[in-house]
């Protein structure tokens, strides 16, 4: 990036992956967070060497009894990260992958208030568990993140896909340590539903000082979030970039599910812009 650090990137691209450090993941660590009465649980994934490294933390999307989280997800993300350096927490929030059985998933809360109270139910629902629980796992996730030995606390991000895309957003307000945040199609599937949601992103971004990265594939179920949001930080000369790649797969779920899809799509650009913001 040139000048005084403003980047306006609102193109469809192919981009090619940025080489990796030579540096090898470990087998992940599994670690408890603990908030009010639940305990869930994470995988951490560290380049190998005593660091301290800079680190980030992943927010999952939502989940559900009929749509879970598939087994190699975790992996794919905290692999990637690891190899270019980072220390990876990927959370397992309530009711989620290895938190199964210690709360119910969002998935699950969104989904039943839908059915009882309609669209405006579920998306009460939806910032209640944005602004609320989630926040609070996501948050004590973080904290034990900056409290590892091996994690370099001044230099930590945040990074989240679809609901967990909103997540690390509102987080940006309510702790000062991320110094930027990667956003995987947040919101892609509530934001043309829900003036709620639209609203609380949109403030928030006007209230943040850290770059944004806001990335969809073409075939996303919508690419409306990551524009609007970007085009706001555009106008406050805030620091931020869009990416609108290629189409990934042959369904919008495949698109929404890029960053687990097409590592090789996205990397290159995502490490360029953490190298840049954290670990420098």
């Amino acid at each position: 990036m040139t000048g005084n650090c403003y980047r306006v990137a609102i193109i469809l691209l192919v981009t090619q992956a940025a080489p990796l450090t030579g540096q090898r993941s470990e087998l992940p660590d599994t670690v408890t967070v603990e908030t009010g009465s639940l305990r869930v649980r994470g995988l951490v994934w560290r380049p190998r060497g005593s660091g301290p490294f800079p680190a980030v933390i992943f927010n999952h999307g939502s989940y559900s009894i009929d749509d879970p989280m598939g087994a190699d997800e975790a992996a794919t993300v905290g692999s990637a990260f690891a190899d270019h350096g980072y220390v990876l927490l990927f959370l397992f929030r309530q009711g989620t992958g290895l938190s199964a059985g210690h709360g119910t998933s969002d998935g699950d809360q969104m989904a039943s208030a839908l059915a009882t109270s309609g669209q405006a139910g579920r998306d009460t629902v939806q910032l209640r568990l944005l602004d609320g629980e989630e926040m609070d796992q996501a948050l004590a996730g973080l904290r034990l993140l900056r409290e590892r030995p091996d994690v370099d606390a001044s230099h930590i991000a945040v990074a989240g896909h679809s609901f967990g895309g909103s997540l690390s957003l509102l987080m940006l307000e309510r702790d000062a340590a991320p110094r930027a945040a990667v956003i995987f199609g947040g919101a892609a599937g509530s934001w043309e539903q829900s003036p709620s949601l639209r609203a609380r992103l949109t403030a928030v971004v006007r209230r943040t000082s850290a770059p944004v990265f806001f990335i969809h594939a073409a075939n996303d179920y919508s690419t409306a979030s990551g524009k609007a949001l970007a085009l706001e930080l555009r106008r406050l000369q805030k620091p931020y970039l869009l990416r609108i790649y290629p189409p990934v797969g042959r369904t919008s779920r495949d698109g929404h599910n890029l960053v687990y899809r097409s590592v090789a799509t996205w990397q290159g650009d995502v490490f360029a812009f953490l190298d840049r913001y954290v670990r420098d």
